[in-house]
């Protein structure tokens, strides 16, 4: 009698042991498949954020413009300066009136003939400035006199347009120029006879965004500015509305 006793306990715990465990496992299901769709959405994610951003994997974030955002100084153009140029110059139409076309930064890099390991800084100094991956350039052919070789790596550029264009002039003039040593204004010998413009800059820790103890080598750069004008005077006349200080 004891023993059947026995057995029917042994037999209703054995039981309440395998409800516990069914109940247990759905719980750890959904557990499990939360943790699925959490990892399966920051790779979602990073898919995402690469497919819009070359440079994830090498700069760790998107460098991307908030959606709908509108850069100050382009905002500065269409209320102020195209009215301004309109009345100066008497154009009829607001599609007359001079406008910035794009922004190209090159650094050329003769120390990389030598010196290979230059490109890769001036890469990162290049992203850094204008938050864009820059192109490197490479020798068209070869010169025996300057050990220059057909396909050698002598520079990088990089081309701004649109949001990223607007910020970079801004920066340019509201942080970086003020910044040249003795600085007395830009040079206006620059333009090219069509309303564009390029100036030199000799060292590039005057942005900001460079970090002056992790430079190399001091590097100048060439920023050269697009414009639809079709004179000299009226392409001048757009950079000193936008707040370039030309020289006088």
């Amino acid at each position: 009698m004891a023993d059947k006793k026995d057995k029917a306990s042994k037999d209703a715990k054995g039981d309440a042991k395998a409800k516990d465990k069914a109940k247990a496992q759905p719980q750890q299901q959904a557990k499990a498949s939360q943790g699925k769709s959490q990892g399966g959405g920051r790779a979602k994610d990073k898919d995402v954020a690469r497919s819009k951003n070359p440079d994830f994997e090498s700069t760790g974030e998107p460098t991307e413009l908030p959606e709908g955002y509108i850069p100050r100084l382009r905002t500065h153009y269409q209320k102020a300066v195209a009215p301004a140029l309109m009345k100066r110059f008497g154009y009829k139409n607001v599609m007359m009136v001079p406008r910035l076309q794009k922004v190209v930064l090159n650094m050329g890099l003769g120390a990389a003939v030598q010196n290979p390991k230059v490109i890769d800084s001036a890469v990162e100094d290049m992203r850094a400035v204008s938050g864009q991956k820059p192109v490197v350039t490479r020798a068209r052919k070869s010169i025996a006199t300057f050990k220059l070789r057909e396909n050698l790596p002598i520079g990088v550029m990089v081309t701004l347009r649109a949001e990223r264009m607007w910020e970079f002039v801004d920066r340019l003039i509201a942080f970086s120029l003020p910044r040249v040593r003795d600085f007395k204004g830009v040079s206006p010998k620059g333009f090219d006879g069509k309303g564009n413009f390029t100036m030199g800059l000799r060292e590039q820790i005057i942005f900001p965004e460079i970090d002056y103890d992790k430079i190399d080598v001091v590097k100048g750069m060439n920023i050269s500015f697009v414009t639809s004008a079709r004179t000299d005077e009226e392409g001048r006349a757009l950079l000193t509305e936008l707040g370039i200080p030309f020289r006088h």
